[in-house]
């Protein structure tokens, strides 16, 4: 009887298991038609960002968009896997106005048709990781957008790198959608005081061969932004009211009272102004980088807004821009207090926080730097009618920097420094927004007439920093510009040559960041912040945060002292990193082995002692 029983109950087991096996088979069988995944990564990097669907719910007409794909190898496969679902998350989130066809360019006529739309035929590779081969395949990978009368094209999308594919295809839809609808986003920048000008080539060592800049980056991949250059005239010319913002970039030369007049006037339009600027003066071409401390005229501007613009140069000692250089003695790691390396670190909170990485400028941008600042100082008096949480401090220094004030600064990367004086923690960059009151209550109006308060919401951004939209070294590295002929009698342009070697590993370092800040301030200054989660995109997902990390102390402490402590928090980094990596690869299949042998030894158990009735 008692062998009956273990039978019966055997057979039960091996029913169950059959059942269960069955039951996988078809979810895996329904997963085919059904398919669902869940993204968690912290940008949300495999969701499509709900700006992007409001930005296709927004379009007065309806979108089509041709995929021309090529498959046959693994990773073409499933790069052509991931690019169709991103095109129906697309599609769901459109309310009906956006479609998509995938089209596998394979006969003569489907690549015509390919070629002939503006798509560019390239040859895809794949490696083999067990044998010594690879295999290619030759075709198009891009997509055709069409928009009433508007056609454009994404001429070739890379299986390589599919990170930040939903900020080219938004961008890319937002400007055919802008084009077809009329829309227009035109920002103005001031001229005429020998500003630091965003189309100056500024951004590579120039012996590199290549002259980007700015302007002409923004320009070729986000044509929806226009420039306006917006020379006041002393103050007789007006700030254009069509203007949705107005930049002003490092001067080289005072702003007249009547011109802040001006620039204040179009403020109290609800207009936006974004102040990148600070005390520090350093020339270009002038490898010396001996600074000169002015503020040009801004301080009164933004004194009267609350933020008060300092005559100083900040040193930062506890986290400034470090870089590997080859020397006659070997490599080295230099460090240069005048660049701040400003990063989001979750450990400093509250009146300490290094950097707000939920504003507009910096959203999800967790490295930033600073070459060059001054510190700014709030006055929240002086906009009793703004929230709190909308005049704020975005940028802070580390706890170990120092200020210097005088009229003149040695910036020479190469010199030795040495801290000399108190340390502290100092603003760096720091916005209000609200109904802001004007920042000439009284005096002589000299002719230009503004309320008291601004009628609409009105947006001031300051980020003290002379050259944050530039390379430094580069700038300062890089010979003057000369005519073509004698270009040609100097290849790379001249220059200092240690400034250029410096340039390289900066602009790797932090191009991007930089390019994606001015990116995203324009969204800031035209009032269009919709897509910063898609912007976010095209950064590497951010390192975990560990929370059991002690905070770094930068007080009183030498440069090898500072080092140690980094090697340290680096360590106990990898050592939570292992244990985590431990945890799941070993942890969690040892926990359900342990489970399955605790519940089969109890079935045996109960089985064994089964008594007769």
């Amino acid at each position: 009887m008692a062998m009956e029983r273990k039978k019966k109950a055997a057979t039960e087991s091996g029913a169950l298991v059959l059942v269960i096996a069955l039951i996988l088979v078809g979810i895996n069988a329904l997963s085919y038609f059904m398919y669902f995944r869940k993204d968690t990564t912290n940008a949300e990097r495999y969701t499509l960002s709900a700006g992007s669907g409001r930005l296709l719910q927004s379009m007065k007409g309806d979108m089509k968009v041709e995929a021309f794909v090529t498959k046959g190898l693994p990773k073409l496969d499933a790069f052509v896997r991931d690019l169709r679902d991103l095109l129906q998350q697309y599609k769901e989130s459109s309310k009906g106005k956006f479609d998509y066809v995938i089209i596998e360019a394979k006969d003569e006529e489907q690549k015509k048709k390919a070629k002939e739309a503006g798509l560019q035929e390239a040859q895809f590779g794949e490696g083999s990781d067990t044998e010594d081969k690879a295999e290619f395949a030759k075709g198009y990978m891009g997509l055709v957008l069409n928009y009433g009368a508007e056609r454009d094209t994404i001429k070739v999308l890379s299986p390589d790198n599919n990170t930040g594919m939903e900020f080219w295809i938004t961008n890319k839809i937002r400007e055919v959608r802008d084009k077809g609808d009329g829309l227009k986003h035109k920002v103005g920048v001031l001229t005429g005081h020998d500003e630091m000008k965003l189309s100056e080539a500024n951004l590579v060592p120039s012996n590199s061969g290549q002259k980007p800049n700015l302007q002409g980056i923004v320009s070729q991949y986000f044509p929806f932004y226009q420039f306006v250059d917006v020379d006041l005239k002393n103050g007789d010319a007006e700030v254009d009211e069509s203007l949705d913002g107005l930049l002003i970039t490092q001067p080289g030369k005072d702003l007249s009272e009547k011109e802040l007049r001006r620039i204040d006037q179009f403020v109290m339009r609800g207009k936006s102004l974004a102040v990148i600027a600070s005390a520090v003066n350093v020339k270009a071409s002038d490898a010396t980088m001996n600074g000169t401390l002015s503020t040009h005229g801004l301080e009164k501007l933004l004194d009267g807004y609350g933020i008060e613009m300092r005559k100083d140069a900040l040193l930062e000692f506890g986290r400034p821009f470090r870089v590997n250089v080859f020397t006659q003695g070997g490599p080295q790691t230099m460090r240069f207090p005048p660049l701040h390396d400003v990063r989001a670190d979750f450990r400093f909170t509250g009146d300490e926080q290094l950097l707000d990485d939920g504003f507009a400028a910096f959203f999800r941008i967790n490295q930033v730097p600073f070459p060059f600042p001054s510190s700014l100082v709030l006055h929240r008096e002086k906009q009793p009618d703004v929230a709190a949480d909308k005049f704020k401090v975005l940028a802070r220094t580390t706890p170990k920097t120092l200020r210097e004030t005088g009229d003149t600064i040695d910036m020479k990367p190469m010199r030795q420094w040495r801290p000399k004086g108190e340390f502290s923690q100092f603003n760096l960059a720091a916005t209000l927004e609200g109904k802001v009151k004007t920042a000439f209550p009284a005096g002589d109006k000299m002719g230009v007439e503004s309320p008291a308060q601004s009628a609409n919401t009105a947006r001031v951004l300051v980020i003290s920093s002379s050259q944050f939209f530039a390379n430094p070294f580069a700038r300062a590295g890089n010979g003057p510009e000369m005519p073509q002929q004698m270009g040609m009698m100097m290849p790379g342009g001249g220059g200092d040559e240690m400034l250029q070697q410096l340039a390289t590993p900066y602009a790797q370092q932090i191009l991007t960041n930089t390019i994606l800040v001015f990116k995203n301030m324009l969204d800031w200054v035209t009032g269009d912040v919709d897509l910063l989660a898609v912007s976010a995109k095209i950064l590497q997902e951010p390192g975990l945060a560990y929370g059991d990390v002690s905070k770094p102390n930068f007080d009183d402490m030498t440069e090898d002292q500072l080092k140690k402590q980094d090697d340290g928090m680096k360590k106990e980094r990898k050592k939570v990193q292992h244990l985590v990596e431990g945890s799941l690869i070993l942890g969690l299949p040892a926990l359900f082995a342990l489970l399955g042998v605790a519940l089969w030894q109890r079935r045996k158990s109960s089985r064994e002692n089964v008594q007769l009735a």
